[in-house]
């Protein structure tokens, strides 16, 4: 993999651990738009003679960076865990599961990619998977492994050459993967970018760049359409939810619904997409459901540094954030609401040496609070009561996101006959964020979550432009002829 950027000199990015905000993790140099220039005519040029190999040796590549991740998975979950705050078990998912998504991307590529020929009466079509080029790829700092994957991995298959821009709030762990995937292919052909949002318009405006993937939030997702229309790029966009969590009168609130629903929450500190944001239970089941998620909440949820054995809630990722979260819910509080605190502390954590963040959750907080009408990002989640399914849907698909959603309830079918009403891109039935996702499930949001998908066939074909050869029936050897002004039949 080419190396990254070497911007201004001395311009670096440095990771503090949110654990302990006193570590210095590692650096990154900044690239600067000459380094971002040179490194997307490289792939550029790099790109012809990767997409002519053949799709059989492009997989074989990709399987062999899969077994070089593999190889590392200890080490690189730890630097996650180190530069992020996400919690050493999780990141040890993370690093797996890409290495997992790697291995289902080598076998279901070829089909996805394979040339479709029709030859009969009406003539012969041949569709052709054809790569764009060079990809550019924008990926968070909160699953930064995997979102990263998710577009590297389609890309390279498909025969793109790609460059990452990571996030600068987790640019360690995500390099070294790349690093090691870049060791089995050709150079050039997957490089990395560090920057902010000037490293990130060099690479999204380069005239050579022919895609462009980008998942994180609705402000910078608007900057990074308005560059790449300056090109007519294409994009794919994944960005944030509000997702509600619906439980209907007759759903299991048992111990084991409610550690997923807690956690479907507050995995990650609840700076996730896809977590539970919203949670609407009927009226007449309120105090049953708030006693039965603090009981859950008080078995799974434990606060400390993510890489304390045990903890399964770490920091936030920075300081902002953690201003940012207790804003909104004492914004909540002041207005009425209640803040229910949620789980326990691990003992041995000097919260005040780290960017933690109390779960709670809000009760009574009115629906025009922004603990209800926006992203909270963060470890905080209401509760919303409603008396009939036709006001809760209004009320649901009021919201401007439209990312995923889940419903709950004994009777399937009446979930899945509400889940078709909810505006959103996935809902999960009877749970939700990441124990709900399938390999053979498109991901991605409507209204303003983004557009385009990931996982599942429609992720692969994100990455590969149907072009078309053809010759009419008409007009082949023996064919009747059409007049010069017919129109296709």
């Amino acid at each position: 993999m080419t190396a990254p950027g070497d911007g201004p000199r001395g311009a670096v990015i440095e990771r503090e651990n949110p654990s302990r905000t006193s570590e210095l993790v590692g650096t990154v140099g900044v690239s600067g738009p000459e380094r971002v220039d040179a490194l997307v005519r490289r792939a550029d040029a790099a790109q012809r003679s990767w997409a002519a190999t053949g799709i059989a040796r492009r997989l074989a590549a990709l399987a062999a960076g899969a077994d070089a991740i593999a190889g590392r998975l200890e080490p690189l979950a730890e630097l996650l865990a180190r530069e992020s705050g996400k919690v050493l078990a999780d990141c040890r998912g993370e690093v797996g599961f890409a290495g997992t998504y790697l291995r289902w991307v080598v076998e279901h590529a070829p089909a996805a990619y394979a040339d479709r020929e029709i030859d009969d009466a009406a003539g012969r079509l041949l569709r052709l998977p054809r790569p764009y080029g060079v990809v550019a790829a924008i990926t968070p700092w909160n699953a930064p492994i995997i979102l990263t994957l998710l577009k590297v991995a389609p890309a390279l298959a498909a025969g793109n050459a790609v460059v990452v821009k990571p996030s600068p709030l987790a640019p360690l762990a995500v390099s070294e993967v790349l690093r090691l995937l870049a060791g089995a292919l050709p150079d050039g052909t997957l490089a990395v970018v560090h920057g902010d949002a000037a490293a990130g318009a060099a690479l999204v405006g380069h005239p050579l760049v022919r895609k462009v993937a980008f998942t994180g939030g609705g402000v910078a997702a608007r900057q990074v359409a308005a560059t790449a229309a300056t090109q007519t790029t294409p994009v794919v966009l994944e960005l944030g939810g509000n997702d509600a969590a619906i439980f209907l009168p007759d759903a299991d609130l048992g111990t084991e619904p409610m550690r997923r629903l807690v956690l479907a929450s507050f995995a990650t500190s609840g700076q996730v997409c896809m977590a539970a944001k919203r949670l609407y239970v009927h009226r007449d089941r309120r105090d049953e459901f708030v006693a039965a998620y603090r009981a859950a909440a008080a078995e799974v949820l434990r606060v400390g540094d993510a890489l304390t054995p045990g903890v399964s809630m770490g920091p936030v990722i920075s300081a902002g954030a953690v201003a940012r979260i207790e804003r909104i819910v004492a914004a909540a509080v002041a207005r009425g609401a209640t803040a229910l605190p949620l789980g326990t502390v691990d003992g041995g954590t000097d919260l005040a040496g780290g960017y933690f963040v109390a779960p709670t959750l809000v009760l009574n907080a009115p629906d025009d609070a922004e603990v209800i009408t926006g992203e909270q990002f963060g470890p905080t989640v209401p509760l919303l009561l409603y008396d009939d399914e036709e006001e809760l849907l209004a009320r649901v698909n009021a919201d401007e996101l439209g990312l995923g959603g889940s419903v709950w309830s004994a009777d399937e079918e009446r979930a899945f006959a509400l889940a078709r009403r909810v505006e959103a891109g996935f809902v999960f039935v009877n749970t939700h964020n990441r124990t709900g996702l399938s390999l053979r499930a498109p991901f991605g949001g409507v209204k303003r979550s983004g557009y385009g998908r990931e996982y599942a066939e429609e992720g692969l074909a994100e990455y590969a432009q149907t072009c078309v050869v053809h010759a009419p029936g008409p007009f082949r050897p023996g064919g009747a002829g059409l007049p010069a002004n017919a129109y296709p039949g």
